[in-house]
């Protein structure tokens, strides 16, 4: 399996396992229903767990283009790889998205609100107010990169065909989805934590493709590209300046 295939299966797995819960809670008449944002924060860390545990050999399971870029910026990953992660992780999160509508068809069917339906593919704010939403993106990512280079401690290591494995892979997956758990329960709240472009924007244009009513709500999806983008940025100059 290459790196880019497994960025693929990674970034597919987050999204079935992460959203797939989502789905469990919030669509009409599925059995997690009403079951609450403790089980979706911890959905998400699981999801984290699986994808890690699957791509890290691989590829490091950056799974999050934020990540990729982060260490780039930091001088821990090669720059000419960083679009073809991109390319991996939005194909991967766009297989995801529409799993996670095959598995809960019935169920996107029968439930009403569309707000709810939109919530299985992408985040929302719960107070829509652009400035403070997309600093709420910026916090949150900034914690995941910036935790990531203290836990994992990444180097730069290159195999016999000179692709980069570098990421969340190193550091093993639990501690991964320890993070997240803490940054859904503390910071998640506002915006959902999307804390990875691809995570929204690949599932986002599923809603728009897939027979599923409503918005996909676009005039909001610059927030959780930009934001997460930012915030590694900031995470990648802070690690820089205190080595």
């Amino acid at each position: 399996m290459t790196p880019f295939v497994a960025e693929i299966i990674g970034t597919m797995l987050l999204i079935l396992l992460g959203n797939g819960v989502v789905a469990n809670v919030v669509l009409k008449k599925n059995k997690g229903n009403s079951s609450g944002w403790i089980v979706i924060t911890a959905g998400w860390a699981f999801a984290v767990f699986v994808a890690v545990t699957v791509a890290g050999p691989i590829s490091g399971a950056h799974i999050n283009p934020a990540v990729t870029i982060g260490l780039a910026i930091a001088g821990k990953f090669a720059w000419n790889q960083v679009a073809y992660y991109i390319i991996a992780q939005m194909i991967g999160a766009m297989l995801g998205a529409f799993l996670v509508w095959l598995f809960n068809k019935d169920h996107f069917a029968i439930t009403d609100n569309e707000g709810e339906k939109l919530a299985c593919f992408s985040t929302s704010p719960a107070i829509r107010n652009y400035s403070s939403n997309l600093i709420s993106e910026i916090i949150g990512t900034f914690v995941l990169i910036f935790v990531i280079f203290h836990i994992a401690g990444p180097e730069l290591t290159l195999s016999a065909d000179s692709t980069a494995k570098i990421g969340l892979g190193t550091i093993g997956a639990l501690p991964v989805a320890i993070l997240v758990w803490a940054i859904g329960l503390s910071l998640g709240g506002t915006t959902g934590y999307a804390i990875n472009p691809a995570r929204d924007l690949g599932p986002r244009i599923m809603h728009a493709i897939l027979p599923v009513k409503g918005s996909s709500d676009w005039s909001y999806a610059w927030i959780p590209v930009v934001g997460p983008i930012v915030g590694a940025a900031i995470a990648a100059g802070l690690h820089m300046v205190l080595q």
